[in-house]
């Protein structure tokens, strides 16, 4: 079937690409689909109007003139995908590579151009995700080694304390030593995070300062969270407020409602005022520790089971000790804390019975 000039024409009409021809003054006398899809003009707005409009400057449109009329980008008379920006009606700067030529008359003047110009936002967008991931790649790797040995380092350290410190109180240290693993864990699941989007080729961003945006790295719950979590109200009470953050996070994801006390006389009087299913405590706090925390409520409020969470690998108080002979049934050890570790011992102090008879 042979290609008329019409059917020509409806192609072009139709295609995805920017499509603009002016006359020899520089006026625009065609304008199809595909530049109103990508610009944002009605047709109206454009057809008869000085072809400039549709740059970011008249110097722009002049500099894709004077290519078009050197020897330099396709011969005289032609450029071959040439680079350029177009600005679109509602202001926004896009990179195009315009392909076009001169149209001449029957004498061999310039009657007018006509060009076909391919929006590069996405083929550049992709080539910025390729070196994106090159480099999370490397980069990953470059940290993930001293990550370890600082990890290391640290187990050795905590084993070293534990030696010398017979009867003296290490707590500062060990919480100090706490901190580093916590925030090892941390850097390490931005890296995980970013290795995995490596592998989708896909980077969300989230705003930043005022137009500026930058890559979201924190982790979210992907997987399917256990119904049961949905609704449970949650107190957390830890004296660190970054452990306080991410198990808000953590649960909050999961459907839960949470609220959070940074000592045990903050979380009493929580309790006194919420209701409140579950509460998550750490051992060691000031004012009042896990121990005083737990007898309180297991005296006034003996329908509310208490989790216990520490970052020592010796109960150098007793407290987790004496809360067990008064009754406390779970205790998780945060290095940092394990998020699935945390809901299934969420589950199995809220729900006793269930997981009795499973």
């Amino acid at each position: 079937m042979a290609l008329t000039a019409d059917k020509f024409e409806q192609l072009i009409a139709h295609s995805s690409d920017i499509v603009v021809a002016t006359d020899r003054k520089g006026t625009v006398v065609y304008y199809n689909d595909g530049a109103k899809a990508s610009l944002g003009y009605r047709a109206d707005e454009v057809m008869g109007r000085f072809v400039a409009q549709l740059y970011p400057n008249l110097e722009e449109a002049r500099r894709v003139k004077r290519a078009m009329l050197s020897e330099e980008h396709g011969g005289s008379g032609v450029i071959d995908a040439f680079q350029t920006t177009f600005l679109t009606k509602q202001g926004e700067q896009i990179p195009v590579a315009i392909t076009g030529t001169l149209l001449r008359d029957d004498e061999g003047g310039e009657d007018g151009t006509i060009g076909f110009a391919k929006d590069l936002r996405d083929i550049l967008h992709k080539d910025q995700l390729a070196t994106l991931g090159e480099v999370a790649i490397g980069l990953s790797h470059e940290i993930n080694n001293p990550l370890s040995v600082i990890l290391n380092q640290s187990e050795l350290l905590e084993r070293d304390l534990v030696r010398l410190a017979d009867e003296r109180d290490t707590s500062v240290e060990m919480e100090r030593l706490d901190a580093i693993r916590r925030e090892i864990a941390r850097i390490s699941e931005i890296l995980h995070r970013l290795g995995e989007m490596v592998e989708r080729e896909s980077y969300e961003t989230v705003d930043y300062i005022g137009p500026a945006r930058m890559i979201d790295l924190r982790r979210r719950w992907e997987g399917k969270a256990d119904e049961r979590l949905r609704g449970l109200r949650i107190l957390v009470v830890d004296d660190d407020p970054g452990i306080l953050r991410t198990l808000s996070e953590i649960l909050a994801a999961d459907g839960c409602s949470v609220e959070t006390a940074s000592d045990g006389r903050d979380a009493l009087a929580k309790v006194e005022k919420l209701p409140i299913d579950v509460v998550v405590s750490d051992v060691v706090m000031p004012n009042m520790d896990g121990y005083e925390l737990y007898t309180s409520l297991h005296r006034s409020h003996p329908e509310i089971p208490v989790l216990m969470m520490t970052a020592f690998t010796y109960d150098k108080d007793h407290i987790i000790k004496r809360s067990r002979v008064q009754g406390l049934r779970t205790v998780i050890f945060k290095k940092p804390v394990d998020p699935a570790r945390l809901r299934h011992a969420i589950l199995e102090a809220a729900f006793p019975a269930e997981d009795a008879e499973s």
